[in-house]
């Protein structure tokens, strides 16, 4: 197995997920990571935006912001679920006319949650298949796609999976991002049957260092990640002393990631959370260098 790499720090390259804020107090957690993070230098970060355009406005606030007010690439979600094509095009107006070039671009989870019936708008793209040839047919956008290493929860089978992401990159997708994973064995096998269905963009893998093992579980069961049990051993006794939990979280993360390089994948794409020092204390493992520690070597 392999991927084009274009060597980063160390040989790779990341890139960072955050979500807009729904609180005053999550809005100054949001801007102490970006500040923390960007000593990192990111190729690119990306932010949610909701099912449905339920976070536009703070999806918008918070790419112009990254846009003009810090030194992050920035690409926006976007999704096409419970709209028309018309309400699409006036999101994509909007988030053009905030200087967005680039997106990742989402069919959307059902309003009614993960796990509910999904009914395409009668009047909207079905797909993001639709929605990347919608954004193909606006501009000369950079477009990431979605994913799915263990095969999305809606999804037939893994074949009519591959199929839909075979059908994103024919329409102009440039790197599809997966979701969370822990089984490099089941991301490697994936790798490979897309790479044999003729798709040729990147398929970046999405790493999800753990907050907490136990909400984590929740989610995952909820988008179809498996939990493998040694990560339940790994974390057996520790749910009263944050700083080791903190460590091997930290461990388990840049672990998988140089397991993933020695298979020829280095590319990365993080889900932050909106916090950093877990984050950090990944790439810190993988012997990347801080912008401002690298300054302060050049100045020695």
């Amino acid at each position: 197995m392999s991927s084009k790499s274009e060597n980063g720090q160390g040989g790779i390259r990341i890139s960072f997920e955050f979500f807009p804020p729904k609180s005053e107090e999550a809005e100054q957690q949001l801007w102490n990571t970006v500040s923390e993070l960007s000593e990192w230098e990111p190729e690119f970060v990306s932010v949610t935006y909701g099912a449905g355009g339920s976070t536009k406005a703070p999806t918008l606030s918070a790419v112009r912001k990254m846009i003009h007010e810090t030194p992050f690439t920035t690409a926006s979600h976007l999704t096409c679920v419970g709209a028309t094509r018309e309400d699409t095009h006036r999101v994509i107006d909007e988030f053009l006319a905030t200087g967005v070039r680039r997106f990742v671009a989402l069919r959307g989870d059902p309003p009614g949650g993960v796990g509910s019936a999904y009914q395409p708008h009668p009047g909207g793209y079905a797909n993001a298949a639709e929605l990347v040839t919608a954004l193909r047919e606006r501009g000369d956008f950079d477009i990431s796609v979605s994913a799915y290493p263990e095969k999305h929860p809606e999804s037939r089978d893994t074949v009519a999976d591959i199929d839909m992401l075979k059908r994103k990159a024919d329409n102009g997708a440039d790197r599809a991002l997966t979701q969370f994973f822990f089984d490099n064995d089941a991301f490697e096998r994936y790798h490979d049957r897309v790479r044999a269905t003729g798709i040729k963009i990147p398929v970046v893998p999405g790493i999800m260092p753990i907050q907490n093992l136990t909400q984590l579980k929740r989610f995952a069961g909820a988008c179809g990640t498996s939990i493998p049990s040694w990560l339940d051993e790994r974390f057996d006794g520790l749910d009263e002393n944050t700083d080791e939990r903190a460590k091997v979280a930290a461990d388990v993360a840049a672990e998988q990631i140089q397991d993933l390089m020695r298979r020829g994948i280095h590319e990365f794409h993080l889900y932050t959370m909106n916090r950093s020092p877990l984050v950090s204390a990944v790439l810190e493992r993988l012997g990347l260098q801080r912008k401002v520690d690298a300054r302060a070597g050049a100045a020695a």
